[in-house]
């Protein structure tokens, strides 16, 4: 029995000037235009600022809302602050939106309108455009159509992290016990029915981004590493051209020397020849050392996330 009809679940991670004027939007465009029965689940990834303070007056100005926060004892990352919400929630449906109102909430409206009304079990919005900067649009840009070629062709070519997901989608999500998750890849694996909703992408209400280029960097190798063996195949192809090319300047080398065409000053093309093969094996072990690494980490089996304490 779901308690709920519907559980919003947003990570917060040094949000403190977003909260309140996000938690407002939710009762302003969402809850007064839905005669549902909402849940809020905060889930607060190892912030150091004001955010759990915030947190709490929110609940205690609220008492008679369904407000419950989740402490999380470091930062893990704002995936697995998303699965610590799902795994706490108790509803039909989820939706995770992020912190810092760069999402309009009044698109949960439809959200919930296509999961009620047509039954579709994963509802996400696409961003169609985005008030950010040159670079962040062209790394995301550059990101996602990797992710596209990569791994997922169905992924939408400027990505998303706003969904609302079925209790069934939520339930198959959480049976992985992936150690390096890709959150959007795990939503697209489950082959269920997607609608997709676009939306402007507004700029950030306040602070500075903490999803650095270099977490952008990580999160696509979980999601290429995680989910294609494209990389193995390329080795395998790179491997099988320079064995060829060894073997056809090893002829080229035997003529010339039948010949006597074998100069003494032979450094360049040997020093070339090392070059090129000692960097294309580097590449090759760093891949290789890629997966073994993820291997290592799910052998291991330990938990995405520890919860400090909840507040219910």
């Amino acid at each position: 029995m779901k308690n709920f009809d519907c559980t919003i679940v947003v990570p917060i991670y040094f949000n403190q000037h977003s909260i309140a004027p996000l938690y407002e939007s939710f009762r302003e465009k969402v809850f007064s235009k839905n005669n549902l029965k909402f849940q809020t689940i905060f889930v607060n990834d190892g912030s150091k600022d004001k955010s759990l303070e915030i947190l709490f007056s929110i609940k205690e100005k609220y008492p008679d809302e369904s407000i419950k926060i989740i402490d999380l004892s470091r930062n893990f990352g704002q995936v697995s602050a998303v699965f610590a919400g799902y795994e706490h929630a108790n509803s039909k449906c989820i939706i995770n939106i992020s912190a810092d109102m760069q999402d309009p909430p009044e698109i949960m409206n439809l959200m919930l309108s296509e999961f009620i009304d047509n039954e579709s079990p994963i509802v996400i919005g696409v961003r169609e455009s985005r008030d950010e900067g040159f670079f962040r649009r062209i790394t995301s840009y550059i990101f996602y159509t990797l992710m596209k070629k990569l791994s997922f062709d169905n992924m939408p070519k400027r990505g998303f992290d706003y969904a609302l997901l079925s209790s069934d989608v939520i339930i198959e999500l959480l049976k992985s016990k992936d150690a390096n998750p890709f959150w959007q890849g795990q939503i697209l694996w489950t082959g269920f029915d997607i609608v997709q909703i676009p939306y402007h992408r507004k700029k950030r209400h306040s602070g500075t981004s903490k999803w650095t280029f270099s977490k952008k960097l990580t999160y696509l190798i979980d999601g290429v590493l995680g989910y294609s063996f494209l990389p193995l195949r390329l080795i395998s192809i790179i491997g099988v051209v320079i064995a060829l090319m060894g073997f056809l300047y090893s002829i080229v080398i035997f003529i010339s020397k039948l010949f006597g065409g074998i100069p003494v000053e032979g450094w360049a093309p040997i020093m070339i020849t090392i070059l090129l093969l000692s960097g294309t094996q580097m590449i090759m072990l760093g891949v290789i050392g890629e997966y073994l690494w993820r291997t290592l980490s799910q052998t291991r089996n330990r938990k995405a996330y520890i919860v400090k304490k909840v507040y219910e």
